[in-house]
């Protein structure tokens, strides 16, 4: 254990005479022999106490060596770990979680895991008694920051995240909350339930993951009713399990619009100053997109983009559909062939009849992105990727991509070095490609921590170390089976949805 507060900053990386004025400020003193970690700009300007003997369970009151050393904390949270088998010594509190700048903290990923779980026991001061009573006994530890109001960094390394945030996997996370930029993800995404789904002639004629199958009817058809089975158990395991928040739209037969279960081609949304170039808008921003084929386009429903802006006050449009009237089309599918680094501005896109490069050095110049790296991907029988969020996706901490379809060397090292700055990268085959392990969303869950969503398909494709790896960086992996929807629209869980900023 830790004898002071100050050795117990400087295990969690940071500098102790950074943390001496907070200190000082709030009258906390050290807890002899035990540890604590201060939580500026929390709601109750908490602190967490690890107490100098491990407890077995809360107590009605905090012992009075300990509630003699916290005056002018607003509440004090003792963190245990649920399920440490007796006589296990415990982790120093710098290693589990340690603030990153007022508002911030870093908390360890292993944590969120079931065996690893940390939960915290609630006190506030009762002035008429003097005492510091129980509140809430074994609150999860993550639930408890964020009821606090700090913005949590999930990173596999909090020593590391503490004192710079170098290390692989850690920069980006730290760098976000420190340099007070957008988030990479998002709690809220727009899907359509596949109402009137069906099989998309025009898209298949590019789209080798497609495979052919009825069209859509009024009334459903076995196809239809299928693939909304599948649907509302995706919708249900994102809002129930996961708390992410859906704006559910539907279409009909006479929209026409038989994929319209994949509505983040045709639009985006982009949070004030996303990506942090000098170009960057101040105001929050929807992107119009051209698409190659005449009923994707009729997607972009006036309806739909109306709802969306009452909901969330996008103050500028980008409208870039007049390349699909051109004499010569031009198409640039959204975030099917976008990928983005939100975080440090950078746009990734794999060429294709789809991903017009003119329209996405035109789109880095709109939206103010610093860097826009290109390539060409190909599958096994050497067609073109139709999209690039098929090959790879980007998360806070770490990316996932298929370098394997890069042919070109240049291009395949100039990909992956970008996306190791500051992140851990799990790279897939091209088997794992079809499987569409590349086709997966980091979002946020209701309690603001970042989760990978992604179809039971993808899940079990990805091998164990992988997902491993993923869980270095993530709450936790959230899947459901969508085989038909995949099989025969093309497209996975991250098609799906359209994030909302």
């Amino acid at each position: 254990m830790l004898s002071s507060i100050a050795a117990a900053v400087v295990s969690g990386g940071a500098s102790a005479a950074g943390w001496a004025p907070i200190i000082a400020r709030r009258g906390l003193s050290v807890l002899a022999n035990g540890e604590t970690v201060p939580l500026p700009g929390s709601a109750d300007e908490a602190v967490l106490v690890r107490l100098p003997q491990r407890p077995y369970g809360a107590t009605a009151e905090l012992p009075d060596s300990v509630a003699a050393q916290v005056k002018g904390a607003g509440r004090v949270a003792v963190l245990r770990e649920a399920f440490a088998a007796s006589g296990v010594e415990p982790k120093q509190l710098g290693q589990l979680v340690s603030p990153l700048t007022r508002g911030a903290v870093a908390l360890d990923s292993a944590s969120l895991q079931p065996e690893n779980a940390l939960v915290v026991d609630e006190y506030t001061h009762d002035t008429a008694s003097g005492r510091w009573g129980l509140r809430r006994a074994a609150v999860a530890a993550a639930e408890f920051l964020h009821a606090q109001g700090l913005r949590v960094s999930l990173v596999p390394d909090v020593a590391a995240a503490a004192a710079a945030g170098g290390s692989e996997g850690v920069g980006n996370a730290v760098h976000a909350v420190r340099s007070g930029l957008s988030p990479q993800s998002t709690n809220h995404v727009l899907m359509v339930a596949p109402t009137a789904f069906g099989f998309n002639e025009q898209a298949a004629q590019d789209n080798a993951f497609m495979h052919a199958s009825t069209k859509a009817q009024e009334g459903g058809n076995p196809l239809t009713n299928q693939v909304l089975r599948e649907f509302a158990g995706l919708h249900r395991q994102l809002t129930d399990w996961a708390g992410v928040r859906v704006s559910l739209m539907q279409h009909a037969v006479s929209h026409g619009t038989p994929d319209a279960v994949f509505p983040n081609n045709w639009f985006s949304t982009h949070a004030a100053r996303e990506g942090g170039g000098a170009g960057a808008s101040a105001e929050r921003t929807m992107v119009l997109y051209p698409m190659k084929c005449p009923n994707r386009a009729a997607e972009r429903r006036p309806d739909i983009i109306a709802a969306l802006d009452k909901l969330q006050g996008y103050g500028r449009l980008v409208d870039l559909t007049g390349a699909e009237r051109e004499e010569q089309q031009r198409s640039f599918e959204g975030t099917g062939v976008l990928v983005l680094d939100r975080i440090n501005g950078v746009a990734y896109v794999a060429l294709s009849e789809r991903a017009n490069a003119a329209l996405a050095e035109q789109w880095v110049q709109e939206l103010g992105y610093n860097e826009l790296v290109t390539f060409h991907s190909h599958d096994t029988a050497n067609k073109p990727v139709y999209h690039t969020n098929v090959m790879m996706a980007i998360g806070t901490g770490v990316a996932v991509v298929c370098a394997d379809s890069v042919q070109d060397a240049s291009e395949r090292a100039r990909l992956l070095a970008s996306l190791r700055r500051g992140r851990e990268v799990v790279e897939i085959s091209q088997a794992q490609m079809a499987a569409l392990c590349g086709n997966v969303l980091e979002l946020q869950d209701g309690r603001g921590l970042p989760v990978m969503a992604m179809s039971t398909q993808a899940h079990n494709a990805f091998t164990e170390d992988q997902r491993r790896v993923l869980l270095r960086h993530v709450a936790g992996l959230v899947h459901a089976p969508i085989d038909t929807l995949e099989k025969v629209g093309g497209g996975g869980v991250r098609c799906a949805l359209a994030e909302l900023f």
